[in-house]
């Protein structure tokens, strides 16, 4: 088999065990953390071999909220400042080398800064520079790469990021069927769009990160819990009699990239209600999208969307990294100018730098890459023997903790904050803890030269070579041999 329609998930997690475990860890009380001890001593590492970094981010905080401008970089006890990123590894203004299992949040599967895309993008802005205003031919050579591995995507609007793709995708369906209700599956994220600060990393919380935006906004937007396919088709019937479900969001390995894993079953069971009650399917494929595989998270599972929303891989790693694309009846609502869809109606979209010639060609030439390596497989083989490492370290330590993978997206749960039950009474009491257990996590990792997305996922890359993750896990091991495992 070609490596175009092989995938990067070797197998597929018992769901249903692995959901059992991950409950019980975000039950269980104590917390088991890292010895005070040892900790002091990862954070004195900061202060002494970190100063650079400290001094610019502190002096960033005078102009910068928080002193930097992205969620991911949000990090205990300061942020670094980093300089260079070259494949496996990441640079600080320190000089200090790390193993990059952040990946820059997943769009980076080649390995960043990733030299044969580099030099062929940067042939292409000599030429033509980042942006014209005007069309380009590397935006119908992206659509038509993207539609021969993707098949659902009959056409494809090019966007600046998930956010826009998201908040495009919502406005196509409510076009296109005229209903308007959007259901997303809770705990996911789409992006930072009023409508869709709903239900955000904990399922049930519904607007209760939707600071600044009045109630109006997120008045027909419902959420339903993971794999509770009987609770959808409720809200759907419901959503009938009051002018109906324009579409259903999902991430289609679970919410925050399969942090809350879904059954094998979940997204053709969702394909079915939607049929049924004609309502679109949107696939979120930010992060599954060429990670995946080159046919996305909807080709492995077989399963058919009506629209896909993309971004992170979809410009390599590069910025003007989104787009949506699906059914050409849908798509066709996002026509330029003064043409629409059926009859004639239009879903207005804009964005002075969507689809410029830097970010469709760095997409165009990131696929070919995946597409020549097979960088999917190779991150996904990183991506098992990171996992099975994990799960060999908390065994002989006689830990508690789970880990687990789809392909090169790996998860480590040592504090659970995400995985909290809306129903516990102590949650907001109980999810401050585990929130800064997570955070020292991510500091003993960084200071062990190890950078993880929130020191709980990890994305593999193309250039995790066996050498590599044998580091890591070299690393990860001197970490756990220093948990203090408490009594209740």
């Amino acid at each position: 088999m070609s490596t175009k329609q092989q995938y990067s998930i070797s197998h597929w997690p018992d769901t249903e065990e692995l959901q059992k475990r991950l409950y019980r860890l975000a039950n269980e009380l104590p917390i088991h953390q890292i010895k005070r001890s040892k900790m002091d001593e990862y954070l004195k590492h900061f202060d002494e071999k970190c100063a650079r970094s400290k001094k610019i981010t502190d002096r960033a905080k005078e102009l910068i909220p928080g002193g930097v401008q992205h969620n991911l970089a949000f990090n205990y006890p300061f942020p670094l400042a980093i300089t260079k990123a070259d494949g496996a590894y990441l640079w600080d203004v320190d000089g200090n080398r790390y193993i990059d299992f952040l990946q820059a949040g997943g769009p980076t599967l080649l390995g960043s800064n990733y030299l044969p895309v580099q030099e062929k993008v940067i042939e292409v802005i000599r030429e033509s520079g980042p942006v014209t205003g005007l069309f380009h031919e590397y935006e119908l050579k992206l659509a038509e790469a993207i539609h021969e591995h993707m098949p659902s995507v009959e056409m494809f609007r090019m966007l600046m990021s998930g956010t826009e793709a998201c908040m495009a995708a919502a406005r196509a369906a409510r076009c296109f069927n005229g209903k308007k209700y959007i259901i997303k599956i809770g705990g996911a994220y789409h992006g930072w769009s009023d409508q869709l600060v709903f239900g955000m990393r904990v399922p049930g919380v519904g607007p209760l990160d939707a600071h600044g935006i009045p109630a109006g906004c997120y008045q027909f937007t419902n959420e339903v819990f993971p794999n509770d396919i009987d609770a959808l088709q409720k809200r759907l019937e419901e959503n009938e009699k009051d002018g109906g479900t324009a579409a259903v969001f999902v991430e289609p390995l679970g919410p925050e990239s399969g942090t809350r894993p879904v059954l094998r079953d979940f997204n053709r069971n969702l394909r079915d209600l939607c049929d049924r009650f004609e309502t679109l399917l949107v696939f979120d494929e930010v992060v599954t999208g060429f990670r995946v595989g080159l046919g996305g998270a909807q080709g492995y599972f077989n399963v058919k969307p009506d629209l896909t929303v993309f971004g992170k891989c979809v410009a390599g790693g590069y910025p003007g990294a989104g787009g949506v694309g699906g059914r050409k009846d849908v798509m066709s609502g996002f026509a330029a100018g003064l043409a629409g869809g059926p009859g004639g109606k239009r879903a207005f979209v804009g964005g002075t730098l969507s689809a410029n010639p830097l970010s469709c060609a760095a997409g165009y030439f990131a696929i070919k890459a995946i597409e020549e390596t097979g960088a999917h497989l190779k991150a996904g083989a990183a991506g098992d023997r990171l996992t099975k490492g994990l799960v060999d370290i908390f065994e002989r330590n006689r830990l508690p903790f789970v880990a687990f993978n789809h392909g090169s997206i790996c998860h480590m749960e040592t504090g659970a904050a995400m995985l909290m039950d809306i129903k516990n009474p102590n949650i907001f009491k109980e999810v401050g803890q585990r929130k800064k257990v997570m955070e020292e996590m991510g500091a003993a990792l960084m200071a062990e030269g190890v950078i993880t997305l929130a020191g709980s996922r990890l994305y593999c890359s193309m250039a995790d070579t066996d050498d590599v993750i044998d580091d890591a896990l070299d690393r990860l091991d001197r970490i756990f041999g220093h948990i203090e495992i408490k009594q209740g």
